[in-house]
């Protein structure tokens, strides 16, 4: 395979997991923002909708006890 082809490749999967992340992205600020009560938690919880893939690993792998 040409460099060509390994790029196209690759730019192609990066916009699935990227159109992912953009979804769950919005998910949870609608969801973290819904439940803010005042402009300290809608901060929090702006902060925790961009981290949100983490803090479900965490949470997945404290469930396990790994």
């Amino acid at each position: 395979m040409d460099n060509e082809n390994i790029s196209k490749k690759m730019n192609k999967n990066a916009s699935v997991s990227s159109g992912t992340y953009g979804l769950g992205l919005i998910g949870a600020m609608v969801f973290y923002l819904q439940h803010a009560t005042s402009f300290g938690d809608g901060v929090i919880g702006f902060l925790k909708a961009l981290i949100w893939p983490a803090m479900l690993v965490y949470g997945l792998l404290e469930h396990l006890k790994m």
